[in-house]
């Protein structure tokens, strides 16, 4: 991930350059050659991630673009804030890098479970997860879009919410790979552990808006990030709420960094008529750069007509 970026982008290889140096570690080998078993490790896909989302950030930046508005889904809101200014790059790599481990430990692997619910309205995935709380912690965890709801914890009562969802129309139901069951209570003592990395952690208040995972609300203060970040851990991801909050502020385009399209797709699900594009590798890099170039041309264009 982030390799062809690298090769094509100066900015984008001082970006793993910075990693590799804040780390100690090679992890833009580990990015750009795996081993794929070891880029899976909670607490190297992490800063993997990170550093790839960020890479992205500074190749288009180096094309001039810039935000209005950021927000990032779980862990891309630390990619996120580093774009906003808030907080310094190799800080985000080593908070993330102990947020995986801390994740990682909260539950023994084979006790938790996550599943994607699609085709299934909230009242719905919410009366699942009552019913199945019988054997265990379930509760939603990543709000997505409409259709489409995540949810975690002990692995028993998540298949027995799957198995109900299914009985109640869900047009699908996934059972995640995933190596903890994140964004719900089980992930408490790693929220715990993490509070005090992040209090020690320097926030700035941030140059553009951001939009919170845990409330869907605008901030710009840093100590408000920074107590996001604390809250997020063991709460549920609304990325819907957080979307519709962006599209409330007059928000119509979006540009998704980082490795997958993803939350381009979630994007279009929840507004059908708002221009998405990602940046994740050079190709798309030169597509949403010419995009943005003709957006830019448009909105000039309409301007002067205006005026």
């Amino acid at each position: 991930m982030g390799k062809s970026l690298a090769e094509v982008v100066p900015a984008a290889q001082a970006v793993f350059d910075q990693a590799d140096a804040a780390l100690e570690m090679r992890l833009s080998s580990l990015c750009f050659e795996g081993p794929a078993e070891e880029l899976r490790l909670t607490e190297n896909t992490q800063p993997a991630i990170l550093a790839t989302s960020i890479a992205a950030l500074r190749a288009l930046q180096a094309r001039g673009a810039q935000a209005d508005f950021v927000a990032g889904h779980s862990l891309g809101e630390y990619s996120a804030l580093v774009a906003a200014g808030a907080l310094r790059f190799a800080d985000a790599l080593h908070v993330v890098r102990m947020r995986g481990q801390f994740m990682q430990e909260a539950v023994p692997v084979g006790e938790g479970a996550m599943a994607a619910l699609l085709g299934c309205d909230f009242e719905t995935v919410q009366a699942v997860c009552r019913e199945a709380a019988e054997l265990g912690v379930c509760a939603p965890a990543n709000l997505n879009s409409p259709g489409q709801t995540v949810i975690a914890g002990h692995k028993s009562a998540v298949e027995r919410a799957a198995e109900l969802a299914k009985q109640r129309g869900a047009r699908r139901v996934v059972m995640l790979a995933v190596s903890a069951p994140f964004h719900c209570a089980l992930m408490r003592p790693a929220a715990e552990r993490l509070a005090p990395v992040l209090d020690e952690t320097e926030f700035a208040d941030l140059s553009v808006p951001l939009v919170t995972n845990v409330d869907a609300a605008v901030i710009t203060s840093g100590s408000d990030a920074r107590a996001s970040l604390v809250r997020q851990v063991d709460s549920p991801v609304r990325w819907s709420q957080s979307v519709q909050q962006l599209l409330d502020a007059g928000v119509t385009r979006f540009v998704e960094l980082g490795p997958g399209k993803a939350l381009s797709g979630m994007v279009r699900q929840i507004r059908r008529d708002v221009e998405v594009l990602n940046v994740e590798d050079a190709e798309s890099l030169e597509r949403t750069t010419a995009a943005l170039q003709g957006w830019a041309r448009n909105d000039e264009k309409g301007s002067h007509e205006l005026s």
